[in-house]
């Protein structure tokens, strides 16, 4: 399926057909035992996607409209939207500060919010190959609770640097490549 996807900027006009797309990822995560990460009803929500849309940070994966799935999702040119991401520049505020240490200081792309349908597959290795043409340098953090996304971190060759802090106070699982 990876061959068949496709990553193009998001719009703010694509926002109504993201939303799907979370609500179907939080219900991955509540399947796996994550119940913690993304729980605020709403989030992350048209408002934080139209913030990345602006900031030029929003990313779309589409696949085949013909796909077995039948979402009411908006579908141009025989594609439909299967994943969302957002890929921004650094500095990420969150990861001045970090219970461990980063693997080089220079400039990086950050990784947040990658989601999609469940029954779709090759999602995040379209996710980074696609940040890595465009950074040398990125950096991921993740819910503790997220051992789907944990293992496609290890597996993608990200190295664990320690403990970041959101604003809120709760932590997150922070990685560099």
């Amino acid at each position: 399926m990876v061959d068949c996807l496709r990553v193009r900027p998001a719009a703010l006009a694509d926002i109504p057909a993201v939303l799907p797309v979370f609500e179907a990822a939080k219900a991955i995560m509540r399947a796996d035992g994550n119940f913690h990460q993304w729980a605020a009803p709403g989030f992350p929500g048209a408002e934080l996607l139209q913030r990345d849309v602006e900031r030029g940070g929003a990313f779309l994966i589409e696949g085949p409209a013909e796909d077995r799935l039948a979402r009411d999702v908006t579908a141009a040119a025989g594609r439909r939207i299967v994943g969302y991401f957002a890929l921004l520049p650094s500095p990420e505020p969150t990861y001045a500060r970090i219970d461990g240490a980063w693997v080089t200081g220079e400039p990086y792309g950050v990784l947040h919010r990658i989601a999609s349908y469940p029954e779709i597959h090759g999602i995040f290795q379209t996710v980074i190959a696609f940040a890595k043409r465009r950074y040398a340098h990125l950096r991921i953090d993740t819910h503790r609770d997220n051992h789907i996304m944990q293992h496609l971190i290890a597996k993608a060759g990200f190295t664990y640097c320690g403990v970041i802090f959101l604003e809120d106070g709760s932590e997150r699982l922070a990685y560099a490549f």
